[in-house]
């Protein structure tokens, strides 16, 4: 932005009167949450759900934030730099309808960099009001590293400074049943909840705590799994960054954006929420018993539909997940594959599960968001294996036959799938012959090449299909196991396959 158009930096002081009390009236409430996470996702998640919920009045807390690497200083001064405001910006559809909403969030009342302000950190601990801990640190954060704990000094793993800090809490409350929190680690790993508690006590024996301390953790602390769903795209590009900068008179260097759409199951008692008052406020957070269908809801129709629709899509040169929904055949066709094929395959009430699938629709259409089929193409192979070759199995079982549309997008990933080796990487080709890049386990990459190398999809005979085909599913290292054995699969598959091989002749 060049200097004749640079807007002062978003502060408190720019506000009105009205607006300065409506921000300082909850930045000045006591501490009840320790946000482990700066980034794009928790401000535009729980952080945006926290802000509703205090606006309302029925959260009477603010949120204390720290990052959890040395990276992530830039973006804490940020907040910091603008007294904790940001300016949140949500859109695309909702019914069918159009949104765009913008709002100045105002959760955040203190902002502290453990690798800076270790005791300042520790000290959080000390406070009586605090209830919750919520992290977003990436499954990479979220594991054990074993890592001795040198007294004032921080240690850089996310697991390792929550124990410390855990242990200062039961230090100063002597060992209080009352004062310990509850955890909601945001992470995208099966069983966060469980991950996190089993990482804190193996630290706290590495750091010699007591077990009147580990029978704290277990019997006073919550680590509750969850599932956390929405899409946050973050920072908008420069150019409409100008525009908005130029329509509000100030400058926001924290300008977050996000769908509409969002989802909180949380693995924990429903009267959580009278802490945690986020239902109450109206949002889609959701207390449950078992987390388990709601993830297995998530990862075979959202994720499911999105590593059917990528190869096929790549293969008829589409790039986004919009463009390929509205194509006139492709659009139809991924909607029968989730209502006729994936839904019958799930073991829950259908009804429930089309609304999903008709929310999942609208996300995918969302003008807002171009979601690159090549992006979802990254580790095809593995996320296949999650995402959808349990549907087609259980489908199998069920019906008796193989689905028509789930095969054809197996056939679709064993077109592209024929990696050629070169001094880039692995490369395949499109059905118009153009190469593209293809990003996924090397080892696995390697084993296909082997198995489809010398093949010349224009003049390869039946037979020789088959056989590569039948060395493909029969590969357990590609598929953890013998496909080729599953009756009726290779046949229905070499039959889509050379079909699709005809779009090249």
């Amino acid at each position: 932005m060049s200097a004749s158009t640079k807007r002062p930096r978003l502060k408190l002081n720019l506000l009105g009167n009205d607006g300065q009390r409506k921000c300082k009236e909850i930045m000045e409430r006591p501490v009840k949450v320790l946000q482990i996470g700066e980034g794009n996702f928790l401000r535009g998640f729980a952080d945006w759900m926290l802000h509703e919920s205090a606006r309302q009045g029925k959260f009477h807390g603010s949120v204390a934030v720290t990052q959890p690497r040395p990276g992530g200083k830039a973006k804490l001064e940020q907040i910091r730099d603008q007294d904790g405001l940001y300016t949140m910006i949500t859109r695309g559809l909702s019914q069918g309808k159009p949104v765009e909403r913008t709002e100045l969030i105002s959760i955040f009342s203190q902002c502290i960099n453990p690798y800076e302000e270790w005791d300042a950190f520790l000290n959080l601990a000390e406070l009586p009001s605090l209830e919750f801990v919520i992290s977003n640190t990436t499954e990479s954060g979220l594991k054990y590293i074993q890592a001795d704990y040198i007294e004032g000094e921080p240690v850089q793993s996310f697991p390792g400074k929550l124990t410390i800090f855990l242990h200062q809490r039961y230090l100063k409350f002597d060992g209080d049943p009352s004062r310990g929190l509850i955890h909601l680690p945001c992470e995208l790993l099966e069983g966060n909840g469980d991950v996190l508690r089993s990482c804190v006590l193996r630290h706290s024996e590495d750091y010699g705590y007591s077990d009147g301390f580990r029978s704290w953790i277990e019997n006073h602390n919550y680590f509750l799994n969850n599932l956390v769903d929405r899409i946050v795209t973050g920072a908008p590009t420069q150019e409409e960054a100008d525009s908005l900068t130029s329509r509000w008179g100030y400058e926001d260097q924290l300008i977050n954006t996000a769908e509409p759409y969002h989802f909180w199951a949380i693995q924990g008692d429903e009267s959580l929420d009278k802490k945690l008052p986020l239902k109450q406020a109206g949002l889609n957070v959701h207390w449950v018993k078992d987390l388990k269908p709601f993830q297995i809801r998530k990862v075979r129709i959202l994720n499911g539909a999105h590593t059917l629709m990528s190869s096929l899509g790549i293969l008829q040169g589409k790039q986004h997940v919009r463009e390929t929904l509205e194509d006139p055949y492709f659009g139809p066709w991924i909607r029968e594959a989730v209502h006729q094929e994936i839904v019958p395959a799930l073991d829950m009430p259908d009804h429930q599960l089309d609304q999903y699938a008709e929310e999942v629709f609208e996300r995918f259409l969302n003008p807002y968001i171009d979601h690159k089929l090549q992006d979802i193409a990254l580790n095809t192979i593995g996320k296949f294996k999650v995402r959808v070759l349990p549907t087609l199995l259980s489908y199998e079982q069920i019906q008796g036959s193989w689905p028509e549309r789930l095969i054809q997008g197996v056939a679709g990933l064993l077109c592209l799938y024929r990696p050629v080796n070169t001094p880039e990487g692995y490369k395949a080709q499109r059905l118009n012959g153009e190469d593209i890049l293809l990003r996924d386990d090397p080892d696995v990459l390697a084993a296909l090449a082997a198995h489809w190398e010398g093949y010349d999809s224009l003049n390869g005979t039946q037979n020789q299909l088959d056989n590569r085909v039948a060395a493909v599913l029969s590969d357990t290292l590609i598929w953890g196991e013998n496909l080729d054995a599953r009756e009726g699969l290779r046949a229905a598959l070499v039959r889509e396959i050379d079909l699709l091989e005809g779009e090249r002749k």
